[in-house]
């Protein structure tokens, strides 16, 4: 598992590294905003990817004594640091676009190149979101996930920047201003989402989901005779679940310790890297 999460966010640092090189080539030779913003997109997933990299290896360390919880959260704080990196790159881009429309100095110089490297990181970018993605559920992993969307979106930001340089192929060259405001754009849309939820979890928000199907498993467990006080954390792509049930109070000691784990091993086999503890309480205490 380890070997896996690490194999595609290497593979994806190093698609950023070429992606990035490429674009600021092309960007400085044409002198299209459009590319520049690419090639700046691409550097910050440059390095989110590196931040990725890193965050996978730690993430899959074991607790130990001084993280009792292990050190999955270093995923989510990893997500969040990309995701301020996206709105650093909205920034500059708007401020740009805006200087460039304001000042009407838009006029830049289209050619093959301009074409062949937004073709070429629609294709790389398409290839490395699906990778990612697909690790990313598989191992429940949200800085994958993250870096996934990060690929995603330029995926979407490319095809505006080429609409723009087809549209300024044809002399209209304010398209390609207006492309990468369109670029920061679809940037902020994603990093609130990808923000909201890294924050969600570092703060222990408790994730609907898994409380709906912890729930839904509780209830059709007939050998115990309620349940209360369940308490559910995320960390990286760690569940802890914590919970208290009740039994008939004429069960030994054994046979209540045999239904705990029951429990246990049910909610361990419906959610993947579940961590569960079970307090057992017998059904007429007060």
């Amino acid at each position: 598992m380890e070997n896996e999460k690490n194999k595609v966010a290497t593979s994806s640092f190093i698609a950023a590294i070429f992606l990035t090189t490429f674009k600021i080539i092309v960007g400085v030779m044409t002198g299209s905003l459009g590319i520049l913003s690419e090639a700046l997109h691409s550097a910050l997933d440059l390095v989110a990817a590196g931040i990725t990299m890193i965050a996978v290896r730690i993430s899959d360390k074991p607790a130990d004594k001084e993280h009792h919880y292990g050190h999955g959260k270093i995923e989510n704080l990893s997500a969040l640091a990309e995701t301020l990196l996206l709105l650093i790159t909205c920034v500059w881009i708007i401020y740009e676009a805006l200087s460039r429309l304001i000042s009407g100095n838009t006029h830049i110089e289209v050619n093959v190149w301009s074409y062949v490297v937004v073709i070429t990181s629609i294709v790389i970018d398409y290839s490395r979101s699906r990778a990612l993605m697909r690790v990313a559920k598989k191992h429940n992993s949200q800085a994958l996930e993250a870096d996934a969307l990060h690929f995603s979106t330029d995926i979407w930001s490319s095809l505006v920047v080429l609409l723009g340089l087809v549209a300024a192929n044809f002399g209209i060259f304010i398209a390609d201003s207006i492309a990468a405001m369109g670029v920061a754009l679809i940037v902020i849309f994603v990093s609130y989402n990808l923000g909201k939820r890294s924050i969600n979890v570092l703060l222990d928000h408790v994730p609907d989901s898994v409380c709906e199907k912890i729930n839904d498993l509780l209830k059709n467990a007939n050998e115990i005779e309620q349940y209360h006080s369940l308490k559910v954390r995320a960390a990286g792509p760690d569940i802890f679940v914590e919970l208290n049930i009740h039994v008939k109070p004429n069960l030994t000691i054994e046979e209540s310790h045999t239904i705990a784990t029951h429990i246990e091993n049910k909610l361990k086999a419906e959610i993947s890297r579940c961590h569960v503890h079970v307090h057992i309480e017998p059904n007429n205490h007060e």
